[in-house]
Order: structure tokens, then sequence, then C-alpha cells
């Protein structure tokens, strides 16, 4: 999803006008306010970053999984939704790699669960976690009817993305703001399951001086959301179009627009009144969207089940007398591997368990990894993908993320030959600065007559895998080369080099390479450094399999 200078504004959605000077003050002091909270920021920068991704470029997979793969809390949490049963095959292995995940339901599905994620890792003020918790299911099941109602692959998770920051404004005063967030609520809903007496937009400019969509609009375009999103945002000011929309760029913000409105219907509305609800919105919104005769109540139930498997993933603690639980629908099976709903357990993902504290899906501090586990299942994972179809910087990318993970680095990367220059050049990294350091990784494969080879490439051509304790050790560090003690500077590493036959003769391949940031920190078993050996033959394997090399 790329911006847009000059998106066209949809029919029904107003025109966003400047803040008057009244408003741009409030909006000001609404903002001092919520950045005063320490994690404001972090929120800022991570949606930024997630955002800003281009779904095109096929270099996203390594720059999406990085940038996931920095937060631990997160990467857990996806992975454990990822293995739920709407999005796990039957009688397939676990998905143990964000690479893995990407591959299973595409770059923009990956991205739109980080980013709703990343609203659960910020919901940490146990004070108010029962709002938090409603806000957050509200707003997921309003961007998962949106993607169910949508009727196009191509377009759901667009839909889903839409319908999700319709709801920026109210989440950040809900998160920041949660005392100003109460006044809103008992302003539209005096009384619990009564009708509204006015509208969100009208309590929260009546509470905050703004109105939660003027909120959103700011926030979204400070993160940098493109214009056709940041449209799709804005609340309608009329009712929907009574033509169809079929192949019209405003269909989106009236399918975003009902997913809102069914959304709230389900957690306001008494289940013996809620049938009726969603059949006047299906009657309401058809003539636009072309929608069956019941549409929305299938869509409502399909969203139920998804939503119940996300709670159960992430551990959510929904309270019985919480109107959130009308969302949830647990005895409803629509999945192709009904029954397994809660994936795989933690253990066989090589995944900490969660806390019993009742906290928001809150994950423990982290501790050391499952070596073993993380890298079995990262074999098993590769193991998977090689047996369909593959390009080979997928799994190049599974199993740089398996080593990263799998031993807790601060960076890995992967060198390969380049057939130009006759060396083994940095080609893919993750971890802390791997993007920029890659570039550095230049490793001669010939020796000047004369010359003494450095340590890099004396192992590569030596092809023996090297764990490296302290670098910083006089005899060591004299026979690193330049570059790596000037840039790289890392304390402790390991290099596995890539070996493979050519016309008879031992050919250097490639390198992955792996470092921490203390000294004496990496240390490997004869299980680890077998298994490390497995994952580097299987690269090995995807480029004989790819090149058609035996």
């Amino acid at each position: 999803m790329t911006a847009s200078s000059s998106a066209p504004v949809p029919e029904g959605a107003p025109n966003a006008p400047a803040p008057s000077d009244g408003q741009q003050v409030t909006l000001e002091y609404l903002l001092r306010r919520m950045r005063y909270k320490s994690d404001f920021p972090a929120l800022s920068a991570s949606v930024t970053r997630i955002q800003a991704l281009s779904d095109a470029e096929h270099e996203s997979l390594s720059v999406l999984s990085d940038e996931i793969l920095k937060d631990v809390a997160l990467t857990q949490k996806l992975l454990r939704l990822i293995n739920t049963a709407h999005y796990r095959r039957a009688g397939t292995d676990p998905v143990s790699t964000v690479s893995r995940a990407v591959m299973l339901i595409g770059m923009a599905g990956v991205r739109n669960l980080a980013l709703s994620l990343m609203l659960v890792e910020h919901m940490a003020d146990k004070q108010h976690a029962r709002q938090l918790k409603e806000a957050f299911l509200r707003t997921v099941m309003a961007g998962t009817l949106a993607s169910e109602l949508c009727g196009r692959h191509h377009d759901a998770e667009e839909a889903f993305i839409g319908a999700l920051f319709r709801n920026l404004g109210r989440l950040l005063v809900e998160f920041y703001l949660p005392e100003d967030a109460e006044q809103i609520r008992e302003l539209v809903r005096p009384e619990a399951d009564a009708p509204p007496v006015m509208s969100e937009e009208q309590a929260s400019f009546q509470v905050l001086g703004l109105g939660f969509d003027a909120l959103g609009q700011h926030v979204g375009k400070s993160w940098g959301l493109p214009d056709t999103l940041l449209q799709n945002m804005r609340v309608p000011d009329s009712n929907p179009p009574m033509r169809s929309l079929a192949a019209q760029p405003e269909r989106l913000f009236w399918l975003d627009t009902l997913a809102n409105e069914a959304a709230d219907a389900m957690m306001f509305t008494t289940p013996v009144e809620l049938g009726q609800k969603l059949d006047a919105l299906n009657q309401r919104y058809a003539p636009a969207l072309e929608l069956t005769r019941s549409a929305v109540q299938d869509a409502a139930a399909r969203a139920r089940t998804r939503l119940t498997e996300l709670t159960r993933a992430l551990q959510l603690d929904i309270p019985d007398d919480s109107p959130a639980e009308r969302l949830l629908e647990s005895f409803y099976v629509d999945a192709p591997n009904a029954g397994d709903t809660g994936g795989p357990d933690a253990a066989a993902l090589g995944l900490a368990e969660p806390d019993a504290d009742g906290a928001l899906g809150a994950l423990p501090a982290y501790t050391p990894q499952d070596t073993v586990g993380i890298l079995t299942s990262g074999i098993q994972d590769i193991t998977n993908t090689m047996v369909e179809s593959f390009k080979l910087n997928d799994i190049l990318q599974m199993i740089l993320e398996t080593v990263y993970r799998a031993l807790d680095c601060r960076r890995v990367i992967f060198c390969l030959r380049d057939p130009r220059t006759g060396q083994l050049l940095g080609r893919i990294g993750l971890g802390e600065q791997a993007d920029t350091l890659k570039s550095l990784f230049q490793i001669a494969l010939t020796v000047p007559p004369g010359g003494q080879p450095d340590l890099f490439t004396a192992v590569t051509l030596k092809g023996a895998d090297t764990l490296i304790a302290d670098a910083s050790v006089a005899s060591m560090a004299s026979r690193l080369p330049g570059w790596f003690r000037d840039r790289v500077q890392a304390p402790t590493f390991l290099l596995l080099p890539l070996v493979m036959k050519h016309q008879g003769k031992d050919m250097a391949l490639g390198l992955i390479y792996a470092d921490k940031g203390q000294a004496n920190s990496l240390q490997l078993s004869e299980k680890d450094l077998s298994l490390l050996r497995t994952l580097r033959n299987q690269a090995v394997m995807a480029f004989r399999q790819t090149t058609g090399t035996r």
C-alpha cells in the first residue's frame, strides 16, 4: 500500500477540513498528553515502520521479518496466531518462522496481523484492562468483518486495515486518555444495551473539544499512512449510495463503514435482537455493495470464529459480563482443522509460555531460548517449504531467521558468491544494523602468492565451521579483516561456510555469519552444532534444486 498525494475522496466521505485555531490548540494538548505516556512514541515508531513497508518489493520479506523479529513478544504472539485453525491447513506441521508465515498468508496479511498485535502490546495498563480489551476486540472484529464481507481476496487485506484504522482516534483515547474515554462512553450510552443517545463523534467533541475522526486523521498523517487509507478512515456524513459501487474505489470505504456498524451491533445488541439488526444493515447496504440476503449474518458467524481463535492464541481473558463476550462464538465451527484451534503449544515452537495472571496476552520477561526446539522447528518448516515450489531467497530468509531466534543473536548475515568479483558478498541480514553492515562483508576466495589469508577467507576456503569465543584476543584480532575490526566489532561470532561440488571440485558457495554482543556468550552444544549444520545443508540443497546442480 503506497501513499498517494491526491487520493480521491470517496462518495459520502467528508473532506478533511483544516482544524480551527481552537481545535489545533486542543489537538496539540491531547498529543502532548499522549506523548507523556512512555509507550506512545514506541507505538508510533513501530506502526510507521511496519506500514511503510512496500507490498510489492520482493526484498520486503527480509525487511518485514527483520522488523517483527526485533520485538520478541510480538514474534511470539504472531507465531501463536498463525498456528490457529484459520491460518494453518489441516494436517500440516506448525509454522515456526515469520518468513514461512509470510509465504502462507502473504506480506499484507502478516503486516496487518502485526499491526493488530502491536495494539495488544501497548495495552499494558491493568487499571483499565477490561476497557482496553473491549476496544481492541471491537476494532479487530470490524477489520475481520470487512475482510469477510469483501468477497475479493485481492482487496480483503486492504478492507481489514481500513476498518481497523477507522477506529484509530477512539483507540488512542482509550489507551492514553482513559478517564476521557469513560466520560465519552457514558455520554453515548448512559445505560448498557440501550440505544445511543448521541454519536461518538458528538460525545468526543463535547469531552475533548475534538472528534475521534480528527484525532485519528492527524496521528495517521504523522505516521505516514497512505492518503487512500486516510480517506477510508473518515466517518461518512451521508447514507450509502443506492447504486452499485462494483469496481469503484469508494466500495472499500462503504464496506469498512458497514463492518464498523455491524461490529457495534454485535457488541451492543442483545442476542435476541441481533439477527434483526444485522438484517437491517444488510438491506441498507445491499444496493451499494451488492450483498446477498444473508451476507452480513454469514460474515458475522465466520468473523466470530476468527476472533475466538485470536483470543485463545493471545490468551485474552474476557469477563463474562463484558459486552465483548458477544463478539466471540466458541461453539461455532468453520475451520478445516477444527478441534485444534489452539494450534501447537508454545514449547513446540520454541516459545516461552505466557503468565496466567490475566494480563492482556502478556508474555513473561524474555528467558533463555530453547535452542534445540527452535532449530528443530525451523528445519521442519524449511523442509515443508522445499517440498513445494519455492524461491531461493525465501529459504535463505527462513534459515537466517531460525539461526537468529535460536541463538538469540545480535545479527546474522548471509554471504553469497558473486560470479563477477569471485568474492563472497553480504546479501541478506537480520538484526542490529545488519542491513547497513552486510555490504561490508566482502570475503576474498583467493590468496595472493606469499600472502596470508584473513580468518574469513581461510575458514571459507577450508570449509571449516568455526566459533570465535572472544575476538579481542590478540592472536585472533590480528587475523580479522580491517573492515570487521573497524566497523562490525563483534566480540563473538560463528562462521558456517557453504560448499558445493562443481566439476568434481569443492566450490565455496556462501557463508552464514552470526554474532552476539558479549564475548563468550555464544556457546553451542554438539546437538546445537549438528542442527545448525543441517540448516546450512538445507541452504546448499536449496541452491541445488533452484539451479539444477547435482
